[in-house]
């Protein structure tokens, strides 16, 4: 693919779905989605490690403002040309288990953030990796991408792992960047180019 090419075809307005073995990557459907998606959000561990709360204070209680905020942020997410929000879903069950999301897109330099959320159901079970295999490989293939990056903790050695194994490398530290409570954490920024997934398709160990 050339370079105008690829950048003819970075275009965030088209919402895929996108299949894995145990996972699928579709669009939101409130309908089915919304009680998950609650119980995402107000989550302390998913809090912890997107946000980087410690914990230390309660969560606000979920009231008729956060409800309304959530359903016009999911439900708005397809109509969003700069940014592409997918739900994770379980093919086992057809259940959604969390997100995953490219944003923070620079069409100039081909490039984008990447972040990704599992609920409880979802994790320490492979979907992350293959979610972030499929929305990646989604992002260099057919949205001619050049350049994935995400931060993560110093305080989440699992993602960190997950990233590793899909590709990503680390570029830099943050060093402290983020009060933690009492204590401080690094900021690790991590990425993967298109030359490296083209190479190893998301296995850079080798399947």
């Amino acid at each position: 693919m050339s370079d105008q090419q690829a950048e003819a075809r970075s275009d965030f307005s088209e919402k895929p779905t996108l299949l894995g073995e145990r996972v699928l990557l579709r669009p939101f459907h409130l309908a089915e989605d919304l009680d998950v998606l609650r119980g995402m959000l107000a989550d302390p561990q998913v809090d912890r490690f997107a946000n980087g709360d410690p914990g230390t204070t309660p969560p606000p209680p979920w009231d008729e403002d956060a409800e309304r905020r959530m359903r016009a942020w999911y439900g708005s997410r397809a109509d969003q040309p700069d940014r592409l929000d997918l739900a994770v879903v379980d093919r086992a069950t057809g259940r959604c288990v969390g997100e995953v999301v490219l944003n923070e897109w620079e069409p100039a330099n081909r490039s984008c953030n990447f972040r990704i959320i599992l609920v409880e159901a979802g994790r320490d079970r492979g979907f992350g990796t293959e979610a972030l295999r499929l929305i990646v490989g989604h992002g260099f293939e057919r949205l001619g991408l050049h350049r994935i990056s995400l931060g993560v903790f110093s305080f989440n050695p699992r993602a960190r792992r997950c990233y590793e194994k899909a590709g990503f490398v680390l570029e830099g530290v943050r060093r402290q960047a983020h009060r933690f409570g009492d204590e401080w954490a690094d900021d690790l920024v991590m990425a993967i180019l298109a030359p490296e997934w083209e190479q190893h398709r998301g296995y850079p160990q080798g399947r």
